[in-house]
């Protein structure tokens, strides 16, 4: 179910949505004997295996690709054009929230669902702005991931019980608890945002420049500027920063 803040209008549509969150898990599939084409996105092969004998279980369900980062998974949506996108949401070298942001902007039919470890108002928040219609906990994968792949699947959205009552709560009364690193975040170009990752990863300018095929000198103005937006000294700072919010695992 998509939520939606007043200011955005990516999660403007999302309140229409969550009004029927509790009809949302009884939907039927009405898709037929149609082909429904997933991509499978997870660093670790023992979860991607898992995920994929889930969903190919279901007659008519294909896993037409198989993705370890975020990166691979949009070269992947660009080739294969699955229906569906299922991605963790902490992998290398481009994360789930950033791969889904481009997803989303040149596939916006494409239904994407998140799966993550952990939960926050803000993950679920930043998950919603990101242009995914589905999230689970992967700990909940075995319960919830054949439901919000057919919620998928009929155009409608799935989110767990948890992340739907705060989004119908907090987004729909604008009564939740601010964030006080969100103006920071939303400084940041999704360029940057990608930078942001690599540099916690560990990478050098002079490997961040080899990743996305840019100069030294064009890496190193990226790395001053998000020093600057985030009001951060130190790789170490933007290293803490990555973990608190997800970009990298600790």
């Amino acid at each position: 179910m998509e939520g939606s803040h007043p200011s955005s209008p990516a999660l403007g549509s999302g309140l229409r949505a969550l009004a029927s969150v509790e009809q949302l898990r009884e939907t039927p599939m009405r898709l037929g004997m149609n082909t429904v084409k997933i991509l499978v996105a997870d660093d670790h092969d023992i979860i991607r295996r898992g995920l994929k004998q889930l969903l190919t279980s279901r007659p008519g369900w294909e896993v037409c690709g198989e993705a370890k980062t975020g990166r691979e998974a949009v070269a992947l949506v660009e080739q294969l054009k699955p229906e569906i996108v299922v991605m963790d949401i902490s992998m290398p070298d481009l994360n789930g929230l950033e791969a889904a942001r481009r997803i989303h902007k040149s596939f916006p039919k494409i239904g994407i669902l998140i799966l993550s470890l952990h939960f926050s108002d803000q993950l679920v928040r930043d998950i919603v702005e990101a242009g995914a219609r589905a999230y689970i906990m992967k700990s909940d994968a075995d319960r919830d991931l054949v439901s919000a792949v057919e919620a998928l699947a009929n155009h409608r959205t799935f989110f767990t019980s948890r992340a739907a009552e705060m989004l119908l709560n907090g987004f729909a009364n604008n009564n939740s608890v601010p964030d006080p690193e969100a103006h920071l975040r939303n400084r940041l170009t999704s360029r940057e945002r990608e930078i942001v990752q690599l540099l916690a990863e560990g990478k050098s300018s002079k490997e961040v420049a080899v990743a996305l095929g840019i100069s030294v000198k064009t890496a190193e103005t990226h790395r001053a500027n998000i020093m600057r937006k985030l009001e951060m000294h130190s790789v170490s700072e933007v290293v803490r920063y990555a973990v608190k919010n997800q970009i990298i695992e600790a």
